[in-house]
């Protein structure tokens, strides 16, 4: 109440403290944080794999050596590494999504249900990529 009424008197033109709110040195750091926090981050990684996704499309389209050269990068150990993260992130945001989705509907919203719903997000993502690339590593031979 205090701050509001300094506020108030504050001059015109002057500038005004901006309040301050809990943030994540206050917070002690818990799975639905960091649940959140991998959302709006694999939210992000899927950005980057669309641009890949472009980039294999234009190097299709350049002819048979540049798509050449794509495939060799995507194959090499740290291509294969950012496809297995476009992988974790592409399965974690779809459990988030169903995740949130409950949330919206009403449900979800007890801690130990909650809790529980993240871990299962990671997990889904982490299982399901790593099945998709044993998948993957079996069809290649």
């Amino acid at each position: 109440m205090s701050q509001v009424k300094a506020d108030a008197k504050a001059p015109t033109g002057a500038r005004r403290a901006a309040p301050m709110s809990p943030h994540l040195q206050i917070w002690r750091w818990h799975v639905t944080m960091a649940a959140s926090i991998a959302t709006r981050a694999t939210g992000v990684a899927l950005y980057v794999g669309l641009l890949i996704v472009v980039g294999g499309a234009l190097t299709l389209a350049l002819g048979p050596s540049a798509y050449g050269t794509f495939m060799t990068v995507m194959g090499s150990p740290l291509g294969l590494l950012v496809l297995f993260g476009l992988a974790v992130s592409i399965f974690y945001h779809l459990a988030a999504g169903l995740r949130h989705l409950a949330f919206d509907s009403g449900k979800g919203f007890l801690p130990a249900t909650a809790n529980a719903t993240a871990w299962a997000s990671f997990a889904f993502g982490i299982v399901a990529a790593i099945a998709v690339f044993i998948g993957a590593f079996m069809i290649k031979g």
